[in-house]
């Protein structure tokens, strides 16, 4: 008997950590996404393309970076997931760094940070 008396207290103790946990599911659009000067990835896009010097770049393939949005909205935790090369990746740092704060995501109304992952992809022009 106080076997099961001991495990019908632990039972509400288990659930309340379950749904204050990181993991946590949200129902009703609860979450709002990060976004760029009013806009999502395409307007983030737009900044990287404008300010990437593609010189830099020397052969074919995918670079991609992972950052974190802070809650204030800046960009830290840069880091190079998928390298071509040395030179393309510093340049690919460098216009991140240089990126404006975006308008931080929101959870129930309170912002948060999110980790971004974001490939660009190289290809050949092919000669006309």
């Amino acid at each position: 008997m106080k076997y099961v008396f001991l495990l019908i207290l632990s039972i509400p103790f288990c659930s309340i950590a379950q749904i204050q946990g990181e993991d946590e599911v949200y129902l009703k659009n609860d979450r709002i996404e990060a976004s760029f000067n009013g806009s999502g990835l395409k307007q983030f896009s737009t900044f990287i393309n404008k300010n990437f010097d593609y010189s830099k770049v020397t052969k074919e393939g995918t670079l991609e970076a992972t950052f974190t949005i802070e809650k204030e909205g800046n960009l830290t935790k840069i880091k190079i997931t998928s390298l071509l090369d040395i030179d393309s990746a510093t340049e690919f740092i460098r216009v991140l760094k240089l990126c404006p704060n975006w308008q931080p995501a929101t959870r129930g109304g309170k912002p948060i940070a999110v980790e971004i992952k974001y490939p660009m992809v190289f290809k050949r022009k092919k000669a006309k």
